[in-house]
């Protein structure tokens, strides 16, 4: 990274290569193109992002073998024509007093079938589907789950960067006083710290103690921390457009024979998890390593989730470890290895980095710490 620790922008080529890949996946689906809304995918393949969500139809259109199209309203033209992937595609604007789906439509296959963002507005589609009936569709996350799965270096570069602020956030948090606080308080550090390290949006902060930790998704709350208390630590956000995600989990005070064997236990099933990675291997083979090991030591209906999700412009995407899905591991993808054993009642533990396929194997972006660290 440059010396400001600021990453080198995206380029229109890097924007142009992404759409050009999203056309040709589409055709190699069986898809006439993809029609991609206002949300992740149009940041991912464009680089821009409309100020204001707005009823008004904003849709960028990819097919194979045509250039990418973007409609717009007017009165936002300019900040579309502002965006770093505005050089690689064409814009189409369209005044109050048009109709943008006569527009929309003879740009489009009228007998085809598109992949289309999960988040388009059902007022839009309705209406391509009554000038186009003889068009169909299919959300992007069935049509093409994988659209963002594979990331270029200067991606894995931000990916880097914020998983190694999620790491000096955990080592400044294993600083601080727990016991005789609420959680609530330990997850308020966590965001500044967060925000501290370079992170513009904090996207959860999970303080699970005691019982509280047997809950995954667990809300910090009121409950004082005590001794004696289990405490799962989730947290992470965006950091130049990107994502981190980590967790670890610790303990207030010495930790009883029983809390120890089963933070090893998931230890050892993380570390089996993140050993399965590489090209080739089905993402279920992941999940499949990390929960033969909780099984294994007789904990395996305690491990209530999947064992990863990929992360990119958003905390969570495709693709997922878990089991049923075959979709083989690519160089380039990122995702979390997660496993956890959560006992009702009592306490949880879970410990998730963030991994991306090499060519040879896995590649850690959280390397802080795995064993159960004690804290006041």
């Amino acid at each position: 990274m440059p010396s400001d620790d600021q990453p080198l922008p995206f380029t229109a080529e890097d924007y142009r290569a992404r759409m050009t890949r999203a056309a040709e996946s589409a055709e190699a689906a069986g898809l006439a193109g993809v029609l991609v809304a206002p949300g992740p995918d149009m940041v991912h393949l464009t680089g821009y992002r409309p100020t204001a969500d707005t009823e008004r139809l904003t849709l960028l259109i990819l097919r194979a073998g045509h250039d990418p199209v973007l409609v717009v309203p007017a009165l936002e033209a300019a900040d579309a024509e502002r965006a770093a992937g505005a050089p690689a595609l064409t814009l189409r604007d369209w005044t109050d007093a048009a109709n943008p789906y006569t527009l929309t439509a003879g740009l489009l296959d009228a007998e085809g079938r598109f992949g289309i963002s999960d988040n388009a507005w059902a007022l839009h589609l309705l209406a391509l589907h009554k000038l186009l009936p003889g068009t169909s569709y299919a959300s992007l996350t069935e049509a093409l789950p994988m659209l963002r799965a594979v990331k270029d270096a200067a991606e894995l570069e931000r990916l880097a960067a914020a998983g190694a602020a999620a790491d000096a956030t955990y080592e400044q948090i294993l600083k601080v006083r727990f016991s005789g606080r609420r959680e609530s308080d330990v997850a308020a550090d966590l965001a500044a710290l967060l925000t501290e390290h370079g992170h513009s949006q904090v996207d959860f902060t999970v303080v699970g103690s005691g019982p509280n930790g047997a809950n995954p998704h667990h809300e910090a709350g009121g409950r004082t921390i005590e001794q004696g208390d289990m405490v799962v630590l989730d947290f992470g956000g965006l950091m130049h457009g990107y994502g981190s995600d980590t967790s670890r989990t610790v303990h207030v005070g010495e930790p009883t024979a029983e809390e120890q064997r089963v933070h090893d236990v998931v230890r050892e099933a993380q570390e089996a998890g993140c050993n399965a990675v590489r090209p080739g291997v089905a993402c279920q083979d992941v999940d499949r390593a990390a929960r033969a090991v909780i099984t294994e030591f007789g904990y395996g209906e305690r491990f209530i989730h999947r064992t990863g999700h990929g992360i990119g412009v958003t905390t969570h995407e495709p693709p997922y470890m878990i089991e049923g899905e075959e979709q083989p591991l690519v160089p380039g993808m990122c995702f979390s290895v997660e496993p956890g054993i959560y006992l009702p009642g009592r306490f949880g533990v879970r410990i998730e980095d963030i991994v991306t396929v090499t060519e040879s194997g896995g590649r850690r972006l959280n390397t802080t710490a795995r064993e159960l660290a004690i804290v006041e």
